[in-house]
């Protein structure tokens, strides 16, 4: 990553700011003007006007309310508590914008990256089309790529922002032909490996009336490390600062002076509450992660960041190269959060110009329930769920308690101890590859599985559209021949490396496979390499052993490269197949119960 700071220009003044609704209060605290700056309202002829940004990210083509964990959000109360607020769903998140944009002539709707892939069933199943269609609706503008935006390569990432019905899967709706975004996609860091040109368009020009704001989008530069190499193939991913300066500069000959930048890579918040104040005790003291260095070393042209890929909610001021507060912002993730900020347009130099001091404090607007739903959203959700319906509401299994995936923030995860059961049961047979152990990517565990009916199943009762929506990439499965030295070293590879040392990524590990994980320690230390075993015995460092994983894994995917050095792979059911089949040997009267999750022993 690149940290040459760039030169900024001197003419910029005025103050950038979130439109903040406190919580429980609903107050909004408008942008600082200078003396004698004409305010908003698009007035032909005051020198200001304020332009509204309402911004989201990582959307993941969740339509109906997600269930569980991921179907909240953390709110922090005045006494310093928190609470989980239930929130996410279209139909909300529809009526959340729409009610934003009233009295806003000057409006503008962008995200960063996520808005499909890893989605559940009512959009995956039909390869996310409902989702555009329901952006489409919600008047989004533009969004950066995200990597899950290649869930399905290239190709079909082009089919979805220009149109036409799948080449396998047909039109899904009679008499009706897949139409595309009506919204921009931007991936200036993405280009073609042959033809050197980005695969799509890399800046984005807002226009209404004299005002105009560029716009450039990037995905993260380690988008191949968490991508199948089916669905990166070809392609290039270039550093997302060196990337974006470059084009704020070809905007900035243009005359567009405004710019704001969309990408899909993110911080940590100190606090995972969405109302969290990360300006304390100075100006983006509370974030963490590779958002922080991004922002430190993006040119001063850019004036504002909307970032995603982490599912964190955050609004913060971090210093631009030049010391003024630029903002930063992050909207949770499956649509329960968006941040409603204010750009405060110079007419006269055609910038969103900032102050040296800091903004007012900025905070997110939760997407909560206890509003009406927006009917055209209800309709669209109506008619695909009644497209999905004959494999949805199909029972699948039975569970005796929620299950935590997604929402679990241990290492060793409930559900994703299920898993690689499952996988492990799949793929032990001699004839369908013998295995022995079976290891899960914890960022395939897209969901909870949650006890309470979410339709008329009945409590318990797992449908084939909620466990597809725990695993909905439909994976093959790999059995490979693993030494036992290859496997204590991706045991390391979870808390070490570029991608996995800042953010250690554990994996999900069948029935008889243990060991102890000590956080006291750094790096590779980390891994108790004697507490590592198999039914009770010790790994041998020069055995062979029989591995199952999905094939992502299996590519050196999140950062897992030894797992690339295996040998004899037999290719094995979808993982969903697996998962299914797992379940299907419970009873309403035998039902599941969560797994005790005490394979892995941390030590804190």
């Amino acid at each position: 990553m690149s940290a040459t700071p760039q030169r900024h220009r001197r003419t910029r003044r005025l103050t950038l700011t979130a439109l903040a609704v406190t919580a429980g209060a609903g107050a909004m605290v408008a942008a600082a003007l200078p003396a004698g700056a004409a305010s908003g309202g698009g007035a032909a002829k005051s020198r200001t006007v304020d332009v509204q940004m309402l911004s989201f990210n990582d959307f993941h083509g969740t339509l109906e309310p997600p269930q569980g964990s991921s179907g909240t959000v953390t709110e922090r109360q005045a006494d310093g508590t928190t609470k989980a607020i239930p929130a996410g769903g279209v139909e909300y998140l529809a009526t959340g914008l729409r009610e934003a944009r009233k009295g806003h002539e000057y409006s503008v709707t962008a995200a960063a990256g996520d808005m499909i892939g890893g989605s559940p069933m009512l959009s995956g199943l039909f390869h996310d089309e409902p989702t555009v269609e329901a952006l489409n609706k919600l008047k989004l503008d533009v969004t950066s790529v995200g990597n899950h935006e290649f869930d399905e390569g290239k190709t079909e990432l082009r089919r979805m922002a220009y149109g036409g019905c799948h080449p396998v899967d047909g039109c899904f709706e009679f008499g009706k032909e897949y139409t595309g975004t009506e919204f921009k996609y931007l991936a200036a860091n993405v280009t073609d490996e042959k033809t050197k040109r980005p695969l799509m368009s890399p800046t984005f020009i807002w226009k209404k009336g004299d005002v105009k704001i560029g716009f450039i989008g990037v995905t993260l530069e380690g988008t191949p490390d968490v991508v199948t190499a089916d669905g990166v193939k070809g392609l290039k991913f270039g550093d997302e600062v060196e990337t974006i300066n470059k084009y704020a500069a070809e905007l900035d000959k243009q005359g567009v002076k405004s710019i704001v930048a969309l990408i899909h890579e993110g911080g940590l918040p100190a606090s995972g509450a969405y109302n969290y104040d990360c300006n304390v005790p100075g100006a983006g003291a509370g974030v963490s992660g590779a958002i922080v260095d991004i922002a430190k070393n993006i040119d001063p042209k850019v004036d504002a960041l909307v970032t995603g890929h982490t599912h964190q909610a955050y609004a913060c001021n971090i210093p631009d190269p030049a010391g003024n507060p630029r903002m930063v912002t992050s909207a949770a993730s499956y649509g329960r959060a968006f941040t409603d900020t204010t750009l405060t347009y110079d007419r006269q130099t055609k910038d969103i110009v900032r102050t040296a001091v800091s903004a007012p404090k900025p905070v997110t607007k939760a997407v909560t329930r206890d509003v009406p739903k927006a009917p055209d959203m209800t309709e669209l959700i109506t008619r695909w769920n009644a497209l999905a319906a004959p494999v949805a509401g199909r029972p699948m299994g039975y569970i005796s308690a929620d299950i935590a995936g997604r929402g679990s923030e241990a290492p060793e995860k409930p559900l994703g101890d299920l898993i690689a059961d499952a996988q492990l049961e799949a793929t032990a047979p001699a004839a369908k590859g013998g295995a022995q152990l079976a290891l899960m990517n914890p960022g395939g565990i897209r969901a909870d599985l949650a006890y309470k009916a979410a339709g008329a199943e009945g409590d318990g009762v797992v449908t084939y559209g909620e466990s597809y929506t725990v695993q909905p990439f439909n994976n093959l499965m790999n059995i490979v021949d693993l030494t036992g030295a290859q496997l204590i070293t991706a045991l390391q590879q979870q808390v070490t490396g570029p991608v996995n040392g800042p953010n250690p990524k554990i994996l999900q590990v069948s029935k008889g496979f243990t060991y102890t994980l000590d956080m006291t320690k750094t790096g590779a230390d980390r891994i108790v390499v004697d507490s590592v075993k198999l039914n009770g015995a010790a790994i041998d460092p020069a055995k062979t052993y029989r591995v199952a994983m999905n094939e992502f894994l299996a590519g050196g995917g999140d950062g897992f490269t030894v797992l690339k050095d295996h040998k004899n792979k037999l290719v094995g059911v979808p993982d969903l197949e697996a998962f299914n089949a797992f379940l299907g040997k419970s009873t309403a009267e035998a039902p599941i119960a969560p797994p005790a999750a005490n394979r892995i022993t941390v030590i804190k």
